[in-house]
This record gives structure tokens, C-alpha cells and sequence, in this order.
């Protein structure tokens, strides 16, 4: 059964840094494209970032470009979102997602997507709240 779990989420406070973990089981993540999506409370689920089967290409949104840093280690089947100079406003539960890389809603085989929909398998998210 395949399986996305995110982990590292946390309260911090506004300037701070935290690092998201998406963990995969029951398949190889090497073979997958990631994207990593927020949502935070009566808002529509927007793309944050992503990053292509081999690393080698990697979208950020606007508002966290600069940010955000996504990553992959393939070794330890995992990717990252390191998150620094976080804001109130990217409060929000964070999800990890996956698509093989032959997926018709990618361009490409070596792309990937901000955009939700092309993604079958998601984690079950974790909260990040940035307060004072």
C-alpha cells in the first residue's frame, strides 16, 4: 500500500526556520515526482513547491520563493521543504504528494507541478503555525 507521511511540523515563531519531512512506504520515492502543497483554514489547497523524479528540476510559488528550499534524498527514500524566515501567513497544514512522472498532467517526464491535480497519492498533512 503506498503511503506519504509528513513530518516537522510545529509551532515557531515569525523569522524562524522549520524542515518538512515527507516519508514514503510501500514504494520507492526515487520513481515519483513530489509536490508539496499547503492549506490553511476556509482557503483553497495552493501548490507550494516541487521537485522532479532526479532533483533536477524544482518549482516554488511566489510567496515563498527565496524561502523555501525543496530537496530529496532518495538514500533515505524522503524529501525535504526547509522553511526559513517563515511568516504568520504561512500558517497553514502542509501535505506531500506524488505522481509518477509519465503522468499526463506534467509536461514532462523531468518536470513537475504546483498544481494539485495531477497528483493520486497524498500524506495526511502536518500543521505549521507561525505565531508570536
Amino acid at each position: 500500500q503506498l503511503q506519504l507521511v509528513e513530518s516537522g511540523g510545529g509551532l515557531v515563531q515569525p523569522g524562524g526556520s522549520l524542515r518538512l519531512s515527507c516519508a514514503a512506504s510501500g514504494f520507492t520515492l526515487d520513481y515519483f515526482v513530489i509536490g508539496w502543497f499547503r492549506q490553511a483554514p476556509g482557503t483553497e489547497r495552493e501548490g507550494v513547491s516541487c521537485i522532479s523524479i532526479w532533483g533536477g528540476n524544482t518549482n516554488y510559488a511566489d510567496s515563498v520563493k527565496g524561502r523555501f528550499t525543496v530537496s530529496r534524498d532518495n538514500a533515505k527514500n524522503t524529501v525535504y521543504l526547509q522553511m526559513n524566515s517563515l511568516k504568520p501567513e504561512d500558517t497553514a497544514v502542509y501535505y506531500c504528494a506524488a505522481v509518477s512522472p509519465v503522468s499526463p498532467g506534467l509536461r514532462a517526464y523531468s518536470s513537475c507541478s504546483t498544481s494539485p491535480s495531477p497528483y493520486p497519492y497524498w500524506g495526511q498533512g502536518t500543521q505549521v503555525t507561525v505565531s508570536s
